[in-house]
C-alpha cells in the first residue's frame, strides 16, 4: 500500500529522553517509520502509540540491536543521556551492524572523541543541536537547518536536480514550492545573494527560507 511519506527511510532511535524524544517525534512527523529502544519502562510506555515500535530494553546488548533489525537500516540516532558507557556500547553495536549513517549525542568533548573513533558518522552536542534540528539533518538532504518559533526555517541544502542548469526564474522554485532561494554558494566562490537571473550549477549549495513544511517538500525532491 502506498504511503504518503516525505522520506522512506526507517530510523532507529536509542534513548527517548528530552533529546531523543524530540528527535523521534520529529522524525515521525516527517514521515519516517521510527523504531525506538528505551530502557526506562515508564518513558517507553509514554511513547507507545506515538512511534511505530518501542522496545523496552538495554541497547547495550547486541541481541537488542538484532531485534530492531538494525542491519537493514540506513539511519540511526543514539540519544542516550545517562551513561557514556551505554552510549558507546549502543553506538559500537550499530557500527558493527553496518548502519550507514549513525548520529549520536555526546555528553562531553571526550565522549565525542570516543564516538568519532569507534566510527560514528555524526556527533552532536545537545547545547548546540536540538533533537528536533537533528531530525531534519538526519536525512542528508540538508546541510544546516535553523527553525524559528513560528514554523519558519532557513536551511542550507543541495539543489534539487530540476534546478541545475537553470536560473531561479526558469526553475520557478518560489511559485512551485512556496519557498525562496536567498543565496547560492558555488565551490571556490563567495556567497552570492540570489536574484531571478542567478543560475544554479551542479555542486552548488543553496540557502532557502520559508515555512518548514514547504522546505521539507523541496528537500525531498531528488
Amino acid at each position: 500500500m502506498a504511503r504518503n511519506r516525505l522520506y522512506d527511510d526507517d530510523v532507529l532511535v536509542i534513548g527517548l529522553g528530552r533529546f531523543g524524544g524530540a528527535a523521534a517525534a520529529e522524525l515521525k512527523k516527517l514521515g519516517h517509520r521510527v523504531v525506538a529502544v528505551e530502557m526506562d519502562p515508564e518513558l517507553a510506555d509514554a511513547f507507545q502509540g506515538k512511534l511505530d515500535k518501542v522496545i523496552t530494553a538495554d541497547a547495550g546488548h547486541p541481541s537488542i540491536i538484532e531485534r530492531t533489525r538494525a542491519r537493514g537500516l540506513r539511519l540511526a540516532v543514539v540519544a542516550i543521556g545517562s551513561s557514556v558507557e551505554a552510549s558507546v556500547l549502543a553506538a559500537s553495536n550499530l557500527v558493527e551492524a553496518g548502519v550507514e549513517q549513525i548520529w549520536a549525542k555526546a555528553l562531553s568533548a571526550d565522549h565525542a572523541k570516543i564516538l568519532e573513533r569507534i566510527g560514528v558518522h555524526h556527533v552532536v552536542r545537545p547545547e548546540a543541536d536540538s533533537g528536533k534540528r537533528v531530525a531534519h539533518l538526519v536525512n542528508g538532504k540538508m546541510e544546516d537547518y535553523i527553525e524559528f518559533d513560528d514554523g519558519f526555517a532557513i536551511v542550507k541544502m543541495r539543489p534539487p536536480r530540476e534546478t541545475i542548469g537553470f536560473t531561479l526564474q526558469q526553475s520557478a522554485i518560489r511559485s512551485k514550492y512556496g519557498v525562496t532561494v536567498v543565496g547560492v554558494k558555488s565551490p571556490g566562490e563567495d556567497f552570492a545573494h540570489a536574484v531571478p537571473s542567478t543560475k544554479v550549477a551542479d555542486g552548488d549549495v543553496i540557502i532557502v527560507s520559508g515555512p518548514t513544511k514547504l522546505i521539507e517538500n523541496l528537500a525531498a525532491r531528488p
